[in-house]
């Protein structure tokens, strides 16, 4: 269905917009990021970002949307955080469970380079778990040309944690 939500194996149309962390069903679905991070990390390997952590100055957050005949449903988000004037950390990368493994993690990415890129960045990195949850994440950046790399940022070495990083 042309601009709705995807029934089949189809890529969803989104609408991805810069966002200010306001919509109540954001705050949802970052809680339940949050759950999962606690639920599959240690304590001290979890660096998502709350919703108030991702109020900061130094952060761009995008929300992605579907729409259907039932209205807007919240498929996505990323956000990037300002370490320099040439690197972005990757945050909040998170697709809706229903949507996994339809596109919309590839869209947001995508967005996220652009947008990267736009803002002068030359380099992009991330952090990620190393559990056997995080290898579809770990295996999409690899394909989107991400190569590991050491700590970055305020990041220490951390056996639950796998750093990589891409220039633009």
């Amino acid at each position: 269905m042309p601009g709705g939500v995807s029934t089949g194996s189809e890529v969803p149309a989104l609408r991805i917009r810069l966002d200010d962390l306001r919509d109540a069903r954001i705050a949802r679905f970052l809680e339940e990021h949050l759950a999962d991070m606690r639920r599959v990390s240690p304590p001290e390997s979890v660096h998502a970002l709350d919703l108030e952590g991702l109020c900061r100055p130094e952060i761009r957050f995008w929300s992605a949307w579907t729409h259907d005949d039932q209205g807007e449903a919240l498929a996505g988000t990323v956000a990037l955080k300002r370490l320099d004037d040439g690197h972005a950390e990757l945050k909040s990368m998170r697709t809706a469970t229903h949507l996994r493994g339809r596109g919309v993690a590839v869209q947001l990415l995508a967005h996220a380079l652009a947008e990267a890129r736009t803002a002068g960045h030359t380099r992009v990195s991330l952090e990620t778990g190393t559990q056997s949850f995080f290898a579809p994440a770990r295996a999409l950046y690899a394909r989107h040309g991400f190569v590991s790399c050491p700590p970055f940022g305020d990041y220490g070495p951390d056996p639950a944690s796998c750093f990589m990083t891409r220039s633009l």
